[in-house]
């Protein structure tokens, strides 16, 4: 018996160590496991793109008739929704792509004494969030990354005041000096502002304009919230050549722009149409009444962010600048509506030539930019918040800010394509703040004055803003003039009329494995979708 035991024991002992040899195959030096903290950025930054890109092709571009579908009757552009994980990438990204990689990120760069990348980190943590809630209302926040399997929701409130709460922090730590030089790390890994510091405390103060702009509908906006957006706006970006946008390699699809013609995020029948209401806003509905079939017009953008009819077999229209009109696609055989990349359709001969935002993606002058905040749009969040608080002459000038900041704009970013679109020049800036589809006075200028113009300057890139914009004022006839009202037929039957004000939790994880929490915020509801928000609310 003694003898057994000490073979058993001699066993177990062998065994033990040739379990380690096993599991260290699993641990080659040369393929780590682990990370150092600034490794995370490059691919955060992309997923932020992507995942943004993503829910505005399938919902908020639809939601705002920005871009919509060539087929009829998308369940999207009708204000409902499908049971799918459409609309809801940033779930995915703040909960996994992000998710416990930036916390990774986080608690490493603490570890090293990098607290530029902590500031980064928690300035991407603040907007990913504050995307989050603005998309779907309540989420989860307290009970994310933790060790269970049900999580409760918290609604905007709470949410809001913790994004307020990171910024400082990022702000806070981005004023640090770190322990190293992390500035040529930062440089080759930070897709957005190649590690100036300066520009990331400019993001963290669009988050907090945006957050604050949200708010018009609350009683005491004029009296408190206005000056926030104004002193935020203020200390953000002062030019069109600071703005918060993202660069790519443009080599192969996987790290091209995704709306890009190499990254095809658009390219489907079920998205990347040009919708009505912009050819309408750039063709004289800003002020006036846009003309039947559109082949001009004083607004110098028009040629430069979208592309006429060019179709050999109806050369009727051609030359005419046309969208698809809401639910409705473009349903002959022979289409007619450009894409956002420049005709109707691709084929190997003629592929899309790309166009405004929407370039090829490949060449060393064509790489188009994702945008994620700009100087003309929080220049139109300035105005507004000014003309509310009875300011006309500061919302007059930032009105004006705001229309020549995107027209610094697209010729910055928006001359993407085979044939380069030519620069907008002075004289025709000029001619069009001179004429009439320009508020020529503070005493003219109007709300539907700026949310026109500000629809022209966030269409293609911004549909969350521009979705938080039209739900703000209830989709007001008044406030978006040529945003056209769904009929009652139009809305999907589970909407019961009315339009969507949030997007629901992300199916694959909420609804499979979390039905116990949504039933308590009523997210199992048919016409979830349609209620209204808390940042709308009084």
């Amino acid at each position: 018996m003694k003898y057994i035991r000490i073979i058993c024991l001699l066993t177990m002992v062998f065994s033990a160590v040739g379990c380690k040899k096993m599991l260290d195959i699993n641990s080659d030096p040369a393929s780590p496991q682990t990370s150092k903290a600034e490794f995370y950025l490059a691919p955060i930054i992309a997923r932020m793109a992507m995942s943004a890109a993503q829910d505005y092709r399938d919902a908020q571009f639809k939601f705002t008739q920005g871009i919509m579908a060539q087929t009829l009757n998308n369940e999207f552009e009708r204000h409902g929704f499908v049971p799918t994980d459409a609309g809801a990438m940033m779930w995915r990204f703040v909960y996994i792509d992000a998710g416990l990689n930036l916390e990774d990120m986080l608690t490493k760069a603490e570890q090293q004494g990098a607290y530029s990348l902590i500031g980064i980190g928690y300035a991407i943590k603040a907007w990913g969030y504050q995307f989050l809630t603005d998309s779907h209302g309540p989420v989860i926040l307290d009970d994310a990354f933790k060790d269970q399997l049900t999580f409760t929701y918290q609604d905007q409130p709470e949410v809001y005041a913790k994004v307020r709460e990171w910024c400082q922090l990022a702000l806070v730590n981005l004023d640090k000096t770190d322990n190293g030089n992390y500035g040529p790390i930062l440089a080759r890994n930070d897709f957005l502002f190649q590690g100036d510091k300066a520009k990331w405390k400019k993001f963290v103060y669009a988050i907090l304009a945006t957050q604050y702009s949200h708010l018009t509908n609350k009683p005491e906006f004029s009296s408190r919230y206005a000056d926030s957006v104004v002193k935020y706006v203020d200390l953000s970006f002062a030019a069109a050549s600071e703005d918060a946008a993202i660069s790519f390699n443009g080599n192969t699809a996987a790290d091209a722009n995704p709306n890009s013609v190499l990254g095809g995020y658009l390219g489907a029948t079920t998205a990347g149409r040009v919708g009505q209401p912009i050819v309408n806003y750039l063709t004289g509905g800003v002020r006036g009444v846009p003309p039947t079939n559109p082949t001009s017009s004083i607004d110098p953008r028009l040629t430069r962010m979208i592309n006429p009819m060019v179709t050999p077999t109806v050369p009727a229209t051609n030359g005419v600048y046309r969208g698809v009109v809401v639910t409705r696609g473009d349903i002959p055989t022979t289409k007619t509506i450009p894409s956002v990349y420049g005709t109707a359709v691709a084929t190997a001969a003629a592929p899309y030539p790309g166009k405004y935002l929407f370039g090829q993606g490949t060449s060393t002058v064509d790489k188009p930019r994702f945008p994620l905040y700009t100087y003309s749009q929080l220049q139109f969040a300035k105005s507004e918040a000014l003309l509310l608080k009875g300011n006309t002459a500061g919302a007059y000038t930032a009105y004006r800010n705001g229309i020549t900041g995107h027209m610094d704009f697209v010729n910055l970013y928006g001359r993407n394509g085979i044939i380069v679109a030519p620069v907008i020049t002075a004289a025709e800036i000029t001619a069009y703040m001179n004429s009439t589809e320009v508020a020529q006075s503070a005493g003219d200028l109007t709300i539907a004055d700026i949310m026109g113009q500000k629809y022209i300057a966030q269409w293609g890139w911004a549909g969350q803003e521009q979705w938080s914009d039209m739900r703000k004022y209830r989709y007001d006839p008044l406030v978006f003039t040529q945003f056209k009202q769904l009929e009652p037929g139009e809305f999907l039957a589970s909407s019961m009329g009315k339009y969507a004000h949030r997007i629901r939790p992300r199916y694959n994880s909420e609804y499979i494995w979390n039905r116990a929490e949504l039933a308590k915020i009523g997210a199992l509801d048919p016409d979830y979708v349609t209620r209204e928000l808390w940042f709308t609310t009084p």
